[in-house]
């Protein structure tokens, strides 16, 4: 039998009663409100009350107010669910890297590319990543735009994609990035065809640069690289958030959730964390908790937080009982 149910065409099979057509329907049934035809029918005569085909049933039921936004990211005309990104460095086994991509859900996996020790074979880590994984090769060792390039090349020609973090460091002491050769080699590689995700200090007009280089990202470090300092660059990243129009995504000295989520509320669109969970007694664990705050933060943002206030402000009236 076909009816008109919440305004689409539906079969109903069996005994022709509203009881039948609300029980197939619906988990619950006690939680429903049934119009049929117009006319409201109480619970207690749904037995009783006969359907015929094509007649119109609305269905309603209560739920918190208005409907969710949707809410993707969106990268490279790629969608992903989670917006935690995880690096595969410093951990102490490689089950460990597995374990942790599971546990927090992690679609984004940053690997890079070293030699062979030809006295010493170790498994290659691509054996211990998920197959759904997307794979960001990391530049880590450039230290030149050159250097960067030659890396990614040869990390599209092992067969594993072109997205690439493109990180170039020529500073040993502070491990901060060549904003320059980034931007030269994010050029290169964009004209190419790359997915480029440029790891940069905090700078406005670098990234305005980056974005008419083709970056399809802006990975903005938080603090000094494996410092764990949390976000030192905060205002320089919200002037980023504000301006930059592709994603923000807040990378280096993530060294807590607390962090992460505080980046996520600032409006960044996504972070990368590695050496907070690769060191932690048990990463696994560290990567769904960075995991669970990212999502804490971005709904926080979503749902507008309210402005900080320089005094106190009472949450219910000081009059009226003890005080006049």
């Amino acid at each position: 039998m076909t009816l008109t149910i919440n305004g689409k065409t539906r079969e109903i099979t069996g005994e022709a009663s509203l009881q039948n057509a609300v029980a197939q329907l619906c988990k619950d049934p006690n939680l429903v409100v049934t119009e049929l035809n117009g006319q409201i029918i109480d619970r207690a005569r749904w037995a009783a009350t006969p359907i015929a085909a094509n007649d119109t049933l609305e269905l309603v039921t209560f739920m918190g107010g208005g409907s969710p936004k949707p809410d993707p990211f969106i990268l490279a005309d790629k969608e992903f669910k989670s917006r935690f990104l995880l690096g595969t460095g410093k951990f102490k086994n490689k089950a460990d890297v597995k374990e942790s991509i599971l546990a927090s859900g992690a679609e984004i996996v940053t690997v890079a590319l070293r030699r062979i020790d030809l006295e010493q074979h170790e498994d290659n880590i691509l054996q211990y990543l998920p197959n759904n994984v997307t794979l960001l090769t990391n530049t880590s060792g450039a230290r030149t735009a050159d250097e960067a390039v030659r890396l990614a090349h040869l990390a599209k020609a092992s067969g594993q994609g072109h997205w690439i973090k493109v990180e170039v460091i020529n500073d040993s002491k502070y491990l901060l990035p060549d904003n320059e050769a980034t931007i030269t080699a994010t050029k290169i590689l964009a004209a190419e065809g790359f997915v480029v995700l440029p790891y940069v200090s905090a700078d406005l007009y670098v990234a305005r640069r980056l974005v008419e280089a083709g970056a399809a990202a802006i990975m903005p470090l938080g603090s000094f690289i494996g410092s764990n300092q949390g976000l030192r660059a905060r205002d320089f990243i919200k002037v980023l958030i504000e301006e930059i129009d592709i994603p923000v995504i807040v990378d280096a000295g993530i060294g807590a959730p607390s962090h992460a989520c505080e980046a996520m509320e600032l409006g960044a669109s996504a972070v990368l964390v590695n050496t907070a969970v690769a060191i932690a007694d048990n990463p696994a664990a560290m990567a769904k908790a960075f995991a669970q705050a990212v999502e804490a933060g971005r709904t926080a943002y979503l749902s507008g937080l309210p402005a900080k206030r320089p005094m106190g402000e009472a949450s219910s009236p000081l009059t009226g009982f003890l005080f006049e």
